[in-house]
C-alpha cells in the first residue's frame, strides 16, 4: 500500500517536508478554500500539485470533493452543481489525480462530541460520548421529538449528563459537534441546524439513498471519460444523528452503492475507523468483499461501548482487526498486480491520531490531526504492512 498524508494545505501545522520525513509519499489533500459547489478549476489544481511536487510529495487522493446539499436533497441548485463537480473530476483527472473520496452524509460530516478526551497515558483522543450527544440533541438543539428517537436509558442518562453541565460546558459540546470542518458548508448557529435537519428528515433514508444513486448515474461517466475512480467515505458514526438518514453505515449500504451502478470509478473508501463503530460490520469480510471496488484506505482503531459511545484507540489496538484488514487489503493489491490492474497500489493514510507531547495543548493543531500522533500511527501501521509482506514472500 502506497501510505500517505493527510494535508490541510498551505496553513496546516504539519508541513510537506515533515510529510516526507514520515516517510509518506502521497498527499491527500483537497481545495477547502473552494466553495462547497464551486468547480476546482486547473490553475488552483495544478498551483496545489506544484506546491506538492516541489517538495517531493505527490498528490495521491482528492479528499474531499465535497457533495453540496443541494444535490443530497436533489432540489434548489442541485443541477448546476452536478454540471460544476463533473467538471471538477475532468480537471483533477487532466492533471493525473485519478482518486476522488466524497461523503453522502447530510447536516454533519464526522461528529465527535469531545475533541480532547484524555487517556490513561496523558495523550488525548477524539470521543463520541453517546449520552453528551443526546443531551444536546434533546436538552439544547431542543429539535422536536428528539426523545422519540432514543431508548428510556438513554434519555434519562442523557438528563442526568444534561443536569450536571455548566454553560460552558453545553458551549463546548455545541462547538465540538456542529462547528463544521475543511471543505463542508461551513458551521451552523442552533438555527441554522435545526433547518437542515428538517429539510432532510422530510426526505428520509430511502430518499437521500434515491438521490445518492441518483447523483452517482449523473457523475459515474464523467468521472469513467476522465480516468477517476470515486471513493464514497463511510458516515462517521455509522448510525443516525438527530433523527436524519444515514446511508452508507453498513456491509448492506456498501454492497447497494456498488452493485447501483457497476464500474470501477465506483468505489468505496474503506474507513476501519467509521465502519468499525459498528460491531455488526464484519471489516475483514468486508474488504475481503468488497476489495476490488476499494480505492482508498483510512486505518485508525477504536474502542466500542454498549450504548454506541466510543473512542479513539492506539492504531494496533481497539476492537478493529487492523492486521486481519491489512492482510485482506494486501491480498487484494496482489491480485490487481496478477490481473495488471491498473492503480494496483491502494493509498492509506493514518487516520486520526492522538494528541501526545507539546501539541497535546497546541490550539493550531487540528483534533485528531497531529503530527507526532500520526506519525506514530504510521510507523505502527508500516510494521504490520512489512512484517506481513515479510512473511508473504
Amino acid at each position: 500500500m502506497q501510505e500517505t498524508w493527510r494535508w490541510f494545505g498551505p496553513d496546516d501545522t504539519v508541513t510537506p517536508q515533515q510529510i516526507r520525513q514520515a516517510g509518506a509519499s502521497g498527499v491527500v489533500t483537497a481545495l477547502d478554500h473552494i466553495k462547497t459547489g464551486e468547480i476546482w478549476s486547473l490553475e488552483e489544481i495544478k498551483t496545489r500539485q506544484s506546491l506538492l511536487t516541489q517538495n517531493g510529495v505527490e498528490w495521491t487522493v482528492a479528499e474531499s470533493v465535497p457533495v453540496h446539499q443541494d444535490i443530497k436533497l436533489r432540489e434548489g441548485n442541485y443541477q448546476a452543481y452536478i454540471d460544476n463537480y463533473r467538471q471538477s473530476l475532468v480537471n483533477l483527472g487532466k492533471q493525473g489525480i485519478k482518486r476522488v473520496c466524497y461523503n453522502f452524509m447530510p447536516v454533519v460530516d464526522w461528529t465527535r462530541t469531545n475533541l480532547s478526551f484524555e487517556l490513561e497515558n496523558g495523550s488525548s483522543a477524539l470521543r463520541f460520548e453517546m449520552s453528551d450527544f443526546v443531551a444536546y440533541d434533546i436538552h439544547i438543539l431542543e429539535r422536536p421529538n428528539a426523545a422519540s428517537d432514543y431508548s428510556e436509558a438513554q434519555v434519562g442518562k442523557a438528563a442526568e449528563r444534561f443536569s450536571g453541565m455548566d454553560d460552558e460546558d453545553k458551549i463546548l459540546l455545541e462547538s465540538n459537534i456542529i462547528a463544521g470542518l475543511p471543505g463542508g458548508e461551513g458551521s451552523y448557529d442552533r438555527q441554522g441546524i435545526r433547518e437542515a435537519i428538517e429539510a432532510f428528515q422530510g426526505i428520509g433514508t430511502a430518499g437521500l439513498r434515491r438521490n445518492l444513486l441518483s447523483f452517482l448515474t449523473d457523475i459515474i461517466p464523467t468521472a469513467e471519460t476522465a480516468g477517476v475512480v470515486l471513493a464514497i467515505h463511510p458516515d462517521d458514526p455509522p448510525f443516525s444523528l438527530f433523527g436524519l438518514p444515514r446511508v452508507v453505515s453498513t456491509a448492506q449500504d456498501a454492497r447497494a452503492i456498488i452493485e447501483s451502478i457497476p464500474s470501477t470509478s465506483n468505489g468505496l473508501t474503506m474507513c476501519a475507523g467509521s465502519y468499525g463503530a459498528r460491531s455488526d460490520n464484519d471489516l475483514v469480510a468486508m474488504v475481503n468483499e468488497f476489495g476490488r471496488s476499494i480505492h482508498f484506505v483510512h486505518l485508525r482503531n477504536i474502542h466500542r461501548e454498549t450504548d454506541g459511545s466510543f473512542y479513539e484507540t492506539q492504531h494496533l489496538e481497539g476492537d478493529n482487526d487492523i492486521v486481519g484488514i491489512i492482510r485482506a487489503l494486501l491480498n487484494e493489491e496482489s491480485a490487481r498486480r496478477h490481473n495488471n490492474s491498473p492503480l494496483s497500489e491502494i493509498p492509506m493514510r493514518p487516520d486520526h491520531g492522538h494528541a501526545i507531547g507539546d501539541e497535546k495543548n497546541d490550539p493550531a493543531v487540528r483534533p485528531g490531526y497531529s503530527f507526532a500522533g500520526r506519525l506514530k500511527g504510521l510507523a505502527e501501521l508500516r510494521g504490520v504492512i512489512h512484517a506481513l509482506t515479510t512473511l508473504a514472500q
